[in-house]
């Protein structure tokens, strides 16, 4: 593993696309000898394939309700179509890579965060072992955002982002990157900040500012703090966006702990 550290990766389906060179940076990184766990999520191919089996989608407060119809859908687009897709992309480019979920190894054990959601997880545990062996063994984990829940729902449809934070956190992450489909987080005029404190988001989180889908990512960047020396949420639609980041070159926001 790196002497540099664990670097997690979120990865959005809005920044995977023809032109992406997301792909290419990963593998990049790994022959540089970098230790990265990719975390991908891909809630527009679920709504796209829920749509193509004639199942509704519906939503509670911003959150996917997720019925058994539902489930199943969730299960084969996120840790079949998505996860396989992009192991395969890094595989193909002389990378090494392996897919797995957060079911397997029980990397994440859940409960069910509300009945009105259905099969939708809170995370109680991460059991970063099998990650661990992968990165030692020179893998790069591609981990689906699903979980290990109670008897009689055994599979729970978790927030990748909140996956993202969780699995940063339980490995003592150095760094965590969300790669979006916009610039970064935006002050109350739209206009971007570079830089932010824990205290300074909890603020923009609490007045609104922060808002919607918004929120899950930064709420997982405190929750990688303090052991992540940065954490940072950039528009992964830039051409080499991680590379540049990784590099000091990126823009985007970065929450820390201290300014700098």
């Amino acid at each position: 593993m790196s002497k540099d550290g664990i670097i997690v990766v979120k990865i959005g389906g809005a920044t995977l696309g023809k032109h992406d060179t997301t792909i290419d940076d990963i593998v990049h990184l790994q022959r540089q000898g970098k230790s990265l766990v990719v975390v991908h999520g891909g809630g527009k191919l679920i709504t796209e394939w829920l749509a193509k089996q004639q199942v509704a989608t519906r939503f509670v407060r911003g959150e996917r309700v997720t019925d058994a119809a539902s489930l199943e859908v969730v299960i084969a687009v996120l840790a079949g179509l998505v996860n396989k897709q992009i192991v395969a992309d890094i595989n193909s480019r002389s990378g090494q890579a392996i897919g797995l979920s957060g079911v397997d190894g029980a990397i994440i054990q859940a409960a069910v965060k509300n009945a009105e959601l259905g099969y939708v997880g809170n995370i109680l545990k991460v059991n970063a072992a099998p990650l661990l062996t992968l990165l030692q063994s020179g893998y790069v984990p591609v981990l689906a955002p699903l979980g290990l829940g109670p008897a009689g729902a055994t599979v729970l449809n978790i927030n990748a982002d909140t996956v993202a934070g969780e699995i940063a956190a339980a490995l003592g992450a150095a760094q965590l990157v969300f790669l979006t489909d916009v610039a970064g987080v935006s002050d109350s005029s739209g206009k971007l900040l570079p830089q932010l404190t824990p205290d300074e988001a909890q603020s923009l989180i609490a007045s609104g500012v922060i808002s919607g889908g918004m929120i899950p990512k930064v709420k997982a960047c405190l929750r990688a703090l303090p052991n992540a020396s940065a954490t940072c949420i950039i528009d992964g639609r830039e051409p080499h966006a991680l590379l540049r980041e990784l590099e000091k070159k990126g823009s985007g926001t970065i929450i820390r702990l201290r300014p700098e």
